[in-house]
């Protein structure tokens, strides 16, 4: 007797006498389903994510307010210290009333790379860096940042090189270069503060794609808490020297210091990491062109230090960059599904292409 077709068959010997026994294995195609409210969820999500990047960037420009307030109390690495321990003791404070506890174990990689080289390393660099060039100089460097976040995301973590991303990129790193070029002054720069800002740019794009992973396996708030913990350890070194420059400091620059800890540090940084575990590194990374024209209108309106026309016409261009960089466009997910052949219906063969 032959098989029907379609099916597979299984021949059992009953009584002396073949039957046969159809099995239910019929081949059918794969098919693709969606998830239910995966799509909704992140349209839910996405005011929320816009809300903390938005608190970040605000923070993170008034922290250039308050660095250059205490500047001539505290050193680079003093400074550093103080503001960690600021928001380390902050955040373990929140993480205790949660009750999140430690991170799993698949999450502490990413979370100590990031505590030793964005928590550390970056604030270090930069607070000494900005001593050796002027504000201008310094903040063209730093803005390098955002551009190897996005080519080390699209390459460590297989975000891809969008076209809207990168064009968005270049337009606001040139609105950048024109508000350092008019914000510089006649001070020189120096050799080392150029290397010193451009070890910050690096380390702060090496930080932020090496978190990203661990966001994965831990909350927001636990990364960023053993992050800042770590990063302070790194700087224990510097204990001494804070102590001494507090003791001499004026209450107003150590309040300075106190409001770098809580808020530009740990509510910023947890914001920032909380944006980032539900985007890109990249596009993160795009959104924080819009910190120089942030600081420009606070020192205009805290420092009255009223802006050069031209560092407006750069502020525009960084804000048109971020524009352009925030365009939503097509997922890898929705661009696989697009290029995926609809299966045929059940019951008819699919006809081969002629």
């Amino acid at each position: 007797m032959s098989c029907p077709s379609g099916t597979r068959l299984k021949c059992a010997v009953v009584s002396g006498s073949s039957k046969y026994e159809r099995k239910a294995t019929v081949s059918r195609p794969k098919e693709y389903t969606e998830i239910p409210g995966a799509a909704s969820s992140a349209r839910d999500a996405a005011p929320r994510v816009l809300a903390a990047a938005a608190v970040t960037v605000v923070l993170w420009a008034s922290a250039f307010i308050a660095i250059r307030s205490s500047a001539s109390y505290f050193g680079p690495g003093p400074l550093a210290l103080g503001r960690l321990l600021v928001a380390a003791a902050a955040l373990g404070g929140v993480l205790l009333v949660r009750r999140e506890g430690f991170p799993p174990r698949a999450a502490w990689p990413g979370t100590v790379a990031s505590g030793l080289l964005w928590f550390a390393a970056y604030m270090f660099a930069l607070n000494w860096g900005e001593r050796e060039v002027d504000a201008g100089t310094a903040a063209m460097i730093v803005n390098v940042g955002p551009i190897l976040m996005a080519i080390l995301g699209g390459w460590l973590l297989k975000e891809g090189f969008p076209g809207k991303l990168m064009a968005g990129l270049v337009v606001s790193f040139a609105g950048a270069v024109v508000v350092g070029i008019a914000t510089s002054g006649d001070g020189g720069s120096s050799a080392p503060g150029v290397l010193l800002c451009l070890a910050a740019a690096i380390t702060y794009a090496l930080g932020v794609v090496l978190q990203k992973p661990a966001l994965n396996h831990a909350s927001p708030l636990q990364v960023t808490t053993f992050g800042a913990l770590i990063g302070a350890v790194a700087c224990l070194p510097f204990a001494g020297q804070l102590v001494s420059e507090v003791s001499r400091a004026p209450a107003s620059a150590t309040l300075q210091v106190v409001y770098l800890g809580v808020f530009p540090t740990a509510l910023a940084f947890t914001t920032w990491a909380y944006a980032v575990s539900r985007t890109t590194a990249g596009k993160m990374g795009s959104t924080t062109y819009a910190v120089p024209v942030i600081v420009v209108l606070m020192s205009w309106l805290v420092l009255d230090e009223v802006p050069a026309p031209l560092a407006l016409i750069g502020g525009l261009l960084c804000l048109c960059g971020v524009a352009v960089s925030r365009i939503p466009g097509r997922s890898p997910q929705q661009q696989d599904t697009a290029q995926r052949p609809v299966p045929a219906p059940s019951g008819e063969r699919a006809r081969p292409d002629r």
